[in-house]
Parts: C-alpha cells; structure tokens; sequence
C-alpha cells in the first residue's frame, strides 16, 4: 500500500524553522539548531542514524512548498534550482507548491521539480499518481505539512524534538485542527528526541 510521510525536524516550542528565512539562513536564524542530529555533530548516536535513515528512504514523490524550494518569493524573476546543487537528493518527482506558475526543472539523478498553483490538493494527487505506489512524502516546510495535516493525508509522521528554544519562526502546528496520530516508537539521543508516529487506522 502506498504511504504517505512526513518528517520534520522540530524545536521544544513547536518551530520548525527560525525567524528571517532567506539565502543567509535557510532554515532562518537559529533554524540549524534542529539538525545537529543529521548534519555531522560528533554527539550523534546510533539512535540518529537510524532516524537518518528513516528520513533518506527512498520515496516514488515528494510535496514541498515554494519556501522550503528557496528563498526567492513572488514572481520567478531569478535564477533558482533549489538549495542542493546540481543532484538534489530526492532522485523522484518533487510537486512545489507555488501560487506562480514555472516550466518544470530537470535534474541529474532523477529529480524533476513541478510547479503547482492550484494548492495542495492538486500537488497531493499528482505526486500519488507519479510516486506508482512506491509512496509520497511530504518534505515541509511549514505550512505544507500543516496542510497535509488538516488534509489527512500523513499516515506517518516523524518529529525530531530538539532540546532548544527559539522563541519565533515558522510553527508546525498552528491551525491544524486534529491529531490522529499515536506515537509507535521513540529513539533517544542527546541532540534529539524521535517520535514516529502513525495514524491510528493505518497502525
């Protein structure tokens, strides 16, 4: 059966990104706090490598919003192929949400961003249809997965709770109206605390 994930790096206070977002600081200021666990910190245990591997298993989709693609906003009126250079990681068709319009961008390795400005509903049910059963994941940043949320559309969810504070950014939570997820498994470390959860009905 085809799954829908999500896992989003996340602070003690509910940011999943700091304040100011732009080309100086992608995950805005403070933001990289939250990915220690993934990102080269020599803490990092067995417990992070395993979340690692949950986050980097191949997926046939990806959803991401125009954020998360960059930091350029309104009309595409620069130059801008993603934050990953010339072979992103994601190796499958990506469906950016966007309220304008952009021809498809080809990628080494696989990855082709779509460009979609009919919302999350239409971008949800292009990538199902590209991933062929091998599975969607949604890829953030903040609002996106807060539409799939409300959408019901995550049958998995990992959060990897960060012991940091950071007083402003972008929330995961704000506006989502219900949580029918239950916790299945949680691994330790000292960087993060990862909870996988699922949706009761598909657990």
């Amino acid at each position: 059966m085809s799954e829908t994930t999500c896992h989003m790096s996340i602070s003690l206070d509910g940011f999943v990104a700091g304040p100011e977002q732009g080309r100086d600081h992608p995950l805005g200021k403070r933001g990289g706090e939250l990915h220690g666990w993934h990102v080269g910190d020599p803490r990092a245990t067995e417990a992070d490598r395993t979340a690692d591997r949950w986050l980097m298993r191949p997926r046939g989709a990806y959803v991401m919003g125009r954020n998360m693609f960059g930091p350029i906003r309104g009309p595409w009126d620069q130059e801008w192929d993603g934050w990953w250079g010339p072979e992103p990681p994601y190796h499958a068709p990506v469906f950016v949400l966007t309220h304008h319009a952009r021809e498809p961008i080809q990628m080494e390795g696989g990855t082709t961003f779509h460009f979609v400005t009919e919302g999350f509903a239409a971008a949800y049910e292009q990538a199902l249809e590209a991933a062929r059963g091998r599975g969607v994941d949604i890829a953030g940043g903040a609002s996106t997965a807060r539409q799939a949320l409300n959408a019901g559309a995550i049958d998995e969810l990992t959060l990897d709770v960060a012991p940091v504070l950071l007083g402003d950014g972008e929330r995961l939570f704000d506006g989502v109206e219900t949580f029918d997820l239950e916790p299945v498994e949680v691994l330790h470390s000292p960087l993060t605390t990862h909870i996988r959860y699922r949706r009761r009905s598909a657990a």
